[in-house]
């Protein structure tokens, strides 16, 4: 596939490091030279130097045959006018495009159509970020929680406490626990080492184990894995961006939210839009603020400024002036590792979120959506069986035939919207939604490859 990647800051530098090794001819344009230069050092990839939404840069990006472009800059404007040009003048069939303005967003069903600005996809971190956070409120004591086939499959990550029955007994012993809910473990990260699961595996204290099963069984399993926590009731949001007051918004209606936010305009603003959520104007890393509103008290502390500086020490403090659980946004990927499982609970990345979203776009061989694990070290792909056994590689086989690499693990199956947990004899049909871990992403394009119909079965 031949893509275009407008804009190296993050985003665009990740997702061209995840495609460029998938047999893909990639073109990065960027107007930072030096920025194209490292990439180009360590990567087989095309850079262009210049205007994002330039025609004379598109057209030297290679806009008159390419099959993709990914705008990801630092402008929405630049984002939207690029799709322009590249619909207009070079017909590219599929145009992603990064909007972060919330005023776009709110008015994209209107905005982003063929005859209007023809986006075919807008990703919005700031959207899926919020519907992360959200997620984590609902499921008190995981780290991550990824929904997939219509929210029907979920693949959760969650650590290991003694407390939970499992915990210090073999993976085999949780159908006596569970009798009646079916799961699987795909993954167990132990002293940063991953583990393939076996029956006789020991789940130990401290294990950061992933699971996948029907999303309606999430807490009856991590009620296994550790001492279920109590819903989270008590919130206290630090940051009142678009970010801040998503998240309060979603909560405001069964739980008891607070915000804090610096800029006075736009508390008085936050004060009037949000109707049950208590507003304050001040700073979030002031002592005396939070013993005024009671931290001790607060479930969950979620710092969701623009500083990751200031998100991370305002959440040290909250959590040791007593607030139970902290989460923070952090912009820096550098950061992430650094922070997460010690005094700060759960790290968010923008980035991470944006990429899943991007790649659900780019995926080859029918997968319809991505998500990243563990901050981009593994991988989770929702496949549909296409085909017949004819042109299928997948269709008419059990589990247990198909030649899976290398840690590529398929976990559960949507039919006629039944969950079947993957067994070796299970066999799969058409039209299937096929969920599969890959705790090592290299071997993705093995998996599309796998899950695409050709004409000619071989």
């Amino acid at each position: 596939m031949k893509i275009i990647i407008l804009g190296a800051g993050q985003v665009g530098t990740t997702l061209a490091e995840n495609l460029v090794s998938e047999d893909n001819d990639i073109t990065l344009v960027d107007n930072n030279p030096q920025r194209l230069t490292n990439l180009q050092e360590k990567h087989d990839l095309r850079v262009v130097m210049g205007m994002a939404s330039s025609p004379t840069i598109l057209r030297e990006a290679g806009a008159s045959d390419a099959d993709l472009l990914v705008a990801v800059t630092n402008s929405d404007e630049t984002n939207m006018i690029a799709s322009q040009i590249a619909y207009t003048l070079f017909n590219i069939p599929t145009k992603i495009a990064r909007i972060r303005q919330a005023d776009y967003i709110r008015e994209k069903n209107k905005l982003f159509q063929p005859d209007v600005i023809p986006i075919d996809h807008v990703i919005s971190p700031e959207k899926l970020v919020t519907e992360d956070i959200v997620r984590l409120v609902d499921y008190p004591g995981a780290l991550q929680v990824a929904h997939f086939a219509d929210n029907a499959i979920s693949i959760v990550v969650v650590k290991a406490y003694y407390g939970g029955p499992l915990v210090g007994n073999a993976i085999s012993a949780m159908k006596d626990y569970l009798p009646h809910i079916d799961c699987r473990i795909l993954s167990i990260l132990r002293n940063d080492k991953t583990i393939r699961p076996q029956g006789s595996t020991i789940i130990e204290a401290g294990d950061e184990v992933t699971f996948i099963c029907a999303t309606e069984h999430i807490k009856a399993v991590m009620s296994q894995l550790q001492r279920l926590e109590k819903a989270y009731k008590k919130i206290m949001i630090a940051g009142g961006g678009n970010i801040g007051s998503g998240i309060a918004k979603n909560l405001e209606d069964h739980c008891y939210v607070k915000v804090i936010e610096r800029n006075p305009q736009r508390a008085s603003l936050l004060a009037e839009k949000l109707a049950k959520t208590l507003v304050f104007c001040g700073d979030p890393s002031d002592q005396s603020l939070l013993f005024e509103e009671h931290i001790e008290n607060i479930d969950v502390f979620i710092a969701v400024t623009s500083d990751d500086e200031a998100n991370i020490m305002s959440a040290l403090l909250a959590k040791r002036l007593g607030a139970k659980k902290v989460i923070v946004l952090i912009q820096r990927m550098a950061y992430i590792n650094l922070v997460q499982g010690g005094t700060i609970d759960i790290a968010i990345s923008p980035q991470q979120a944006t990429i899943s979203a991007l790649l659900s776009h780019v995926r080859k061989g029918d997968i319809v959506k991505v998500a990243s694990l563990r901050h981009g070290f593994a991988e989770a792909l929702e496949a549909i069986a296409h085909g017949n056994s004819h042109t299928s590689n997948v269709i008419g086989r059990s589990i247990g035939e198909l030649k899976l690499p290398t840690g590529a693990i398929i976990g559960a199956i949507l039919r006629n919207n039944v969950v079947i947990m993957a067994r070796k004899n299970v066999m799969i049909e058409e039209n299937d939604h096929v969920i599969v871990y890959l705790s090592d992403k290299k071997y993705v394009s093995e998996i599309e490859k796998l899950f695409q119909p050709s004409v000619f079965f071989i």
